[in-house]
């Protein structure tokens, strides 16, 4: 099973979502199509988001930036 998932939730409730169940965060960006992309360090953790959110997954391809980096809040 991927350890990438697509949510139609915004980028702040996934992050929290995975912070409060110890699911630890790889990758995590927002798509361009609106919702969040993530890749969970382990398949147990994106098993248990996909368990917790099953109703807000994105099925089929999805509008990614070419290429993103999160601005560090200076």
């Amino acid at each position: 099973m991927t350890r990438a998932i697509n949510f139609d939730l915004p980028e702040d409730q996934v992050a929290t979502a995975c912070q409060e169940s110890g699911v630890t965060i790889s990758a995590i960006e927002p798509l361009q199509s609106g919702g969040t992309h993530l890749v969970c360090t382990t398949s147990e953790g994106a098993d248990e988001m996909r368990l917790r959110y099953a109703n807000h997954i994105i099925d089929g391809p999805v509008r990614r930036h070419p290429f993103y980096r999160k601005q560090s809040p200076n």
